[in-house]
Formats: structure tokens, sequence, C-alpha cells
């Protein structure tokens, strides 16, 4: 017969799927553990460090990237590597960061370890993130930029024109901001320069210092 002064203490009393509370504390703390683990090998595995810690990245794109107002400007607002590349939403974070394990393999074999090589596939991995950000709207470039929010009339005839067509959603922000960050392929002038020619699109459309 149980000795009713002989009660389990209340750490040892099991409660949900017949783990104890101490199991269940303990369970707690090292996923709490796991959590934070896993949110800091996200920050830095998404800060510039980490991506100019590439030997390619350092010496070919990271170099086009501090001579553009996005790395420095009057007001010292700068948009990092992540905040162009990395999407804030948790799930297509994760998705970035799963489809980003093939670019630190590739980076391993070396495919784009010489200017040379980076030269080669710059079109193919220019076209990959246009694609990418034409998908989704450009959805990085607006975290930070609100078209909504732009003075639309302060700005020159031909930025305001476009920046209208983005407004009401036949434009999104890559059909015209290519190459703001980074230098733009060459066979990407070539092709454009040749479909305009074809379209018979107004030289000065393209050859003026348009404010956008």
């Amino acid at each position: 017969m149980p000795d009713p002064d002989n009660k389990p203490s209340i750490f040892s009393r099991k409660i949900f799927l017949g783990t104890t509370l101490a199991g269940m504390l303990i369970l707690m703390a090292l996923g709490a553990v796991f959590w934070s683990g896993f949110n800091k090998v996200m920050d830095i595995t998404s800060s510039t460090n980490f991506c100019i810690s590439c030997h390619a990245m350092k010496k070919n794109v990271y170099q086009e990237y501090v001579h553009t107002v996005h790395y420095s400007n009057r007001t010292g607002v700068q948009a990092s590597c992540s905040d162009c590349h990395v999407p804030d939403p948790w799930l297509h974070k994760m998705v970035r960061k799963i489809k980003s394990t093939k670019e630190v393999l590739d980076t391993m074999r070396g495919v784009i370890n010489t200017p040379e090589k980076f030269e080669l596939l710059r079109m193919q991995m220019a076209s990959r993130v246009w694609e990418t950000m034409k998908a989704t709207d450009s959805r990085e470039c607006r975290s930070c930029h609100n078209v909504d929010a732009m003075e639309l009339s302060a700005q020159s005839d031909g930025a305001n024109e476009r920046h209208q067509k983005c407004i009401t959603g036949d434009k999104t922000c890559i059909d015209c901001h290519k190459g703001i960050a980074h230098t733009l392929p060459k066979e990407f002038l070539e092709q454009e320069h040749e479909r305009f020619v074809e379209q018979e699109v107004p030289c000065e459309d393209c050859h003026v210092n348009l404010d956008i």
C-alpha cells in the first residue's frame, strides 16, 4: 500500500505525455538555447563581413558596391548585402539560406575564384537575382523604398513617369534599377541596346542623367 507521506515532488510528477515537470523545464531550456544559437547563426551569416569573407565577393562585387549610394551617401543610411539579397520574412529567409548552400559549394570548388571566371558567369548570376526580384515585386527594395511615400512632383519627368507605372503595377523596381550596386554584365548592355534599337526607343530615355 502506498505511503501517503511519501508523495513524489512536483518536479518528478508526470504532467504531459509521461514527461515530468523537471524534464519539461530541461527541454524548454535546451530549446531556448538552440533557438538563440540558431538566430545568432542567421545574423552572422547575413552580415556583410560574412559575405565578403569569400574572396570572390570581396575582390569583385564588394569593390563595386562601396562606390555606390547604397554604401555611402549624405544621410548615412547604408543598405548591406542582406538588405538586398536576403528576404526578411522568416520562411523566405530560410529558403534563401538553403539555396545559398549551392553557392558555398561552388565557392569551395573554385567556380568563380578568379576575375575571369567571375566575368564569364556575371550575366548568369545577375539574371538569377533579377528574376527573383521580379517574381517578388522587388520585395527587398520595398523594405526601404515606399513608392506611395515618394514626392513624385519633385522628381524629374522621366523618374515621375516610371514611378507612376510602379504604382499602377505595370513596373517593379528591378525593371529599371538594374546595376545600381554592381556593374552591369556586358551581355546585358549589348542585348538591351539591340532591343531598344529594334523598338525605336528614344536615345534620351537612357542617355540622360535621370534622378531615379
